[in-house]
């Protein structure tokens, strides 16, 4: 269970820093107080998980899922490159993240 809490923390942390994106330096309200509620649960989820689960793992795995998933975004909505070594970088990073999981079995 707490890698299923682990993964949607890593889902809210992909949530706050797109949004971050929109906040313009905090100056726009609505997207900063959206924001900084993202980043509350993503926390507090993460630090749920880390009850069970290594620091080191729990971490690296939250800013993995974070990272794709910022990336993916940027590259389906936000008209951010989707060249060869990015997506095989990203590939990287799904496969870290599951060697993490294995790892920890």
């Amino acid at each position: 269970m707490d890698w299923i809490i682990l993964f949607i923390a890593g889902i809210f942390e992909t949530a706050w820093a797109v949004t971050l994106k929109y906040t313009q330096g905090f100056t726009k309200p609505l997207f900063s107080v959206i924001t900084v509620i993202f980043m509350v649960i993503s926390f507090f989820l993460l630090s749920y998980a880390l009850k069970t689960i290594p620091v080191g793992t729990a971490y690296a795995v939250w800013t993995g899922i974070g990272a794709f998933g910022v990336a993916i975004i940027g590259i389906i909505f936000l008209a951010e490159p989707a060249n060869a070594i990015r997506i095989i970088s990203l590939l990287l990073v799904v496969a870290g993240v599951a060697g993490l999981r294995l790892a920890g079995k």
